[in-house]
């Protein structure tokens, strides 16, 4: 569902602040594989993200998304394909739009857009319906502005809006960073559910090394551009925070110190 070649990517080339943020990352996702991404700052997890969702292109390399090359297409033309939730819960949503309004962008992402109204009875008895598997009442409230919800309802919504149309990938970076400790834990679970139930391909960029190991059938580590550690199903499930510092640190030979990545 997923293959990336080769690639490389380097910010500020021939300055002072050059960095390598890929280096030669090869990577295949089957179709339902929900795979996790730990790493310190600037291991290059957002970069991959961006690669794979377009915002960036790689110097070298390859993106192939369902055996489709999309390595140069734009990143509007890959949002048929993928969808994506950001750490930011104002991201990914339109503030001034209601609910509903909303909910039938994300509706017509992978469909041929035309004149017809966006929102119709029908549409609205099918938004209710999947707003009603959130469990926060946002279904009596299709008429409501997006920006006047909290940042754990926004969340929720930009989650729903990302997997409703069953997107080829789904791309989850830090999502649930800014949030407060329950309704992180509500968007975690709801995570769950979304992708078991309709067996999306997924990557998960997380800090938090226990939602990590929480989450997924696969972990990946990424350390300076590289991915350094890569974890199969029954592996991960005997893996432990303490377990995975000690690779960390038998790969690279130094104690991983960033607190965040290590406490979430």
């Amino acid at each position: 569902m997923l293959d990336l070649h080769q690639l490389s990517v380097t910010f500020n080339e021939g300055t002072p602040d050059e960095k390598k943020a890929l280096q030669n990352i090869n990577l295949s996702l089957q179709a339902g594989q929900f795979v996790t991404i730990i790493g310190s700052n600037g291991a290059g997890k957002s970069t991959l993200m961006n690669m794979i969702s377009g915002a960036l292109t790689p110097d070298v390399g390859d993106v192939m998304i369902d055996n489709r090359t999309v390595t140069f297409e734009p990143e509007y033309k890959r949002s048929q394909l993928i969808g994506r939730v950001f750490q930011d819960p104002m991201a990914g949503t339109a503030p001034s739009m209601t609910i509903e309004e909303n909910l039938a962008l994300a509706y017509s992402r992978n469909k041929k857009r035309t004149f017809k109204f966006g929102v119709t009875k029908k549409r609205k008895e099918a938004f209710k319906t999947h707003l009603e598997s959130l469990n926060l009442g946002l279904e009596n409230r299709l008429n409501a502005k997006v920006g006047l919800l909290s940042g754990g309802e926004r969340q929720a919504l930009s989650l729903l809006m990302a997997t409703f149309t069953e997107p080829k990938i789904l791309l989850l970076d830090e999502h649930t960073a800014a949030l407060d400790p329950s309704r992180a834990e509500l968007i975690t679970k709801l995570t769950k559910e979304i992708v078991e139930k309709h067996q999306l391909t997924t990557l998960m960029v997380t800090h938090n090394m226990q939602q990590a190991l929480d989450l997924g059938n696969r972990l990946i580590m990424m350390d300076k551009g590289q991915i350094i550690l890569d974890v199969n199903e029954e592996d991960k499930k005997a893996l432990t925070i303490e377990k995975l510092l000690h690779e960390f640190q038998r790969i690279r030979g130094e104690q991983m110190v960033n607190d965040r990545a290590i406490l979430g």
